[in-house]
């Protein structure tokens, strides 16, 4: 049974920092790609981030480049997001996912397992 657990969301102030985890397990962790979605109330569900499966590649939504890093430790079964300069606007419910398919992606179909979620509230 396929599990993603994210963590570490909350309430920050604009400008401040928030660093997510997302811990996998119940898969061969080291050969999907993951990536990081996110959900605005009222809005669609978007893409934020991906990486590879070994970390050599990496792709970002463009109102997230330079803010937000995505990395993984393929030890731990574990990926991150790492968001500085947090914007009101960021505020979301985000979402690690799998993609057994190669390349960072950011289409949401080819991603097979999604995580219950983690809800970050930035204030402005």
């Amino acid at each position: 049974q396929v599990q993603l657990v994210e963590s570490g969301g909350g309430l920050v102030q604009a400008g401040g920092s928030l660093r997510l985890s997302c811990a996998a397990s119940g898969l061969r962790f080291n050969t999907y790609v993951m990536g990081w979605f996110r959900q605005a109330p009222g809005k669609e569900r978007e893409f934020v981030a991906a990486i590879t499966w070994s970390s050599i590649s990496a792709n970002y939504a463009d109102s997230v480049q330079g803010r937000f890093t995505i990395s993984r430790d393929n030890a731990k079964n574990t990926v991150y997001l790492q968001m500085n300069s947090l914007k009101p606007e960021d505020t979301a419910v985000y979402y690690c996912a799998a993609n057994p398919h190669p390349g960072p992606s950011m289409l949401q179909q080819l991603y097979t397992f999604w995580g219950q979620g983690t809800q970050v509230t930035v204030s402005s």
